[in-house]
């Protein structure tokens, strides 16, 4: 679902080791702010990954009438992001996200009537976000906003906004949580307030718990000097828009990845990411651009099938892999 991940924008624009280093050198140790300099960052300067899935059937509706069981012959996807920090100090961040995503699809028979059997679609998104960084109630606290951009290979489409206000409760070298609240200023969104929460545990055996709702829940281990193994479920989309009779409609498929996930750094700051697992579509819908989602003209339910992925990515101010 687009609008939960976007809402979590700001915040996975703010590694932890940033949201530490706002804070007065003073008022962290420094063994903690070490450990927020993770070699194998989650934020990733600039990124490119693949996707492809096994085929899966579905079911369908349009416009309240069924239509006949489907099958997804082939899924692919490509995805390249790049974020650029303009202004990085301590009370503030600017940044802006550069986002594009390819989608094929391929059906054993059109979907409606007058459709392909293969389509292509070319989805790109721009965000720029300033966050603040102050102190409430003794605790860090960051103020973001944003506004975006997003639209198809043929027209821009729509103009978003999102303001969210987070406080990190706690940081230790084994714990760290922070909780807050995101607002969405956008039309077609489902659910104008988010709740924002982050959660980091360390146990002694070397695992991390690392929670970030609603978007993933997953335990890490390094498992070499420069790999690291994690196992749980992430939250992605699938989002592009159509143009059908001189009409703009907009397609949204939430998606629920779980399984593994390697990462492996390369050196000179590159990282090799490798996903595989059971992918979930709890809920597909098109809609007028015009209209929100929640009136929607064609609804799917699709069976689980299994991905698989691979990714590279560049941070250029990141940590070379030590010698």
């Amino acid at each position: 679902m687009k609008t939960l991940r976007k809402a979590f924008v700001p915040l996975a624009l703010l590694p932890l080791k940033h949201l530490v280093s706002a804070q007065k050198k003073d008022s962290i140790p420094l063994k903690v702010r070490a450990f927020f300099a993770d070699k194998i960052p989650q934020n990733r300067d600039l990124n490119i990954e693949f996707t492809q899935t096994t085929p899966y059937s579905f079911s369908s509706k349009l416009q309240g009438s069924e239509l006949p069981d489907q099958k997804v012959k082939s899924f692919q996807q490509i995805k390249a992001g790049a974020n650029i920090y303009f202004i990085k100090n301590r009370s503030w961040l600017l940044s802006t996200a550069l986002n594009y995503r390819y989608t094929g699809i391929d059906t054993e028979e059109p979907v409606i009537s007058g459709g392909e059997k293969k389509n292509d679609y070319h989805y790109h998104s721009e965000a720029l976000n300033l966050s603040y960084f102050s102190k409430l109630w003794g605790k860090t606290a960051i103020y973001s906003a944003s506004i975006s951009t997003d639209g198809s290979d043929q027209h821009f489409e729509r103009v978003k906004g999102m303001v969210t206000a987070s406080v990190i409760l706690k940081a230790t070298p084994k714990t760290k949580m922070l909780i807050g609240l995101a607002g969405i200023i956008d039309p077609s969104s489902q659910i104008p307030v988010l709740p924002v929460f982050a959660y980091e545990s360390r146990f002694n055996n070397g695992w991390l718990l690392d929670v970030l709702l609603p978007q993933k829940v997953l335990i890490r281990k390094n498992i070499s000097s420069n790999g690291r193994l994690s196992l749980g479920s992430e939250m992605d989309n699938t989002s592009f828009y159509v143009y059908r009779s001189s009409r703009t409609y907009e397609f949204r498929q939430l998606e629920i990845n779980s399984g593994v996930i390697y990462e492996h750094n390369l050196g000179s700051n590159f990282i090799g990411t490798l996903k595989t697992g059971i992918r979930a579509i709890p809920q597909a819908r098109a809609f007028d651009k015009e209209e929100s989602f929640k009136d929607y003209i064609f609804q799917a339910s699709f069976k689980p099938s299994f991905y698989f992925n691979v990714g590279i990515s560049y941070n250029p101010f990141g940590k070379p892999r030590a010698k």
